[in-house]
């Protein structure tokens, strides 16, 4: 499970538990900005096919964390619950899209579209890598 939270002009999400084994990270940091989308979605996560691991864990029914490269995209996933799984479409970033399970993920889609609402419309053009998603 992850925590998702906003500080400042930021997404962090912390990956919690033994989810952390399992998806070799513990934090992700994003800026507001580079998120284009954000939606609940939870059949997404229940199709058997998820992609390549590199690295990442993939029991089906039971786990699937880690990155994952699937139609030319980087995917990172951390997700045991369908139900709880959010959709994030990146732009720009390390990651094209993080596909995480949290614990109220309507609340969470919620808090994040307002926060992308509230970003600098001038600086949503920045298309630049940022490397920070990297594990420090």
């Amino acid at each position: 499970m992850v925590e998702l939270t906003i500080r400042g002009d930021r997404l962090r999400l912390r990956v919690r538990g033994m989810d952390r084994l399992w998806a070799m990270r513990s934090r992700l940091d994003i800026p507001l900005t580079s998120v284009r989308a954000v939606r609940v979605d939870p059949t997404v996560a229940r199709g058997l096919w998820k992609g390549v691991s590199a690295p990442g864990t993939h029991i089906p029914g039971l786990i699937i964390a880690g990155t994952f490269y699937q139609d030319n995209r980087r995917i990172f996933w951390d997700v045991r619950h369908p139900d709880r799984a959010l959709v994030i479409d990146l732009v720009g970033q390390h990651y094209d899209q993080l596909i995480v399970e949290v614990p109220e993920p309507n609340s969470a889609m919620k808090m994040l579209e307002d926060a992308m609402h509230a970003a600098p419309a001038a600086e949503k053009v920045d298309l630049q890598p940022d490397m920070s998603t990297r594990d420090k």
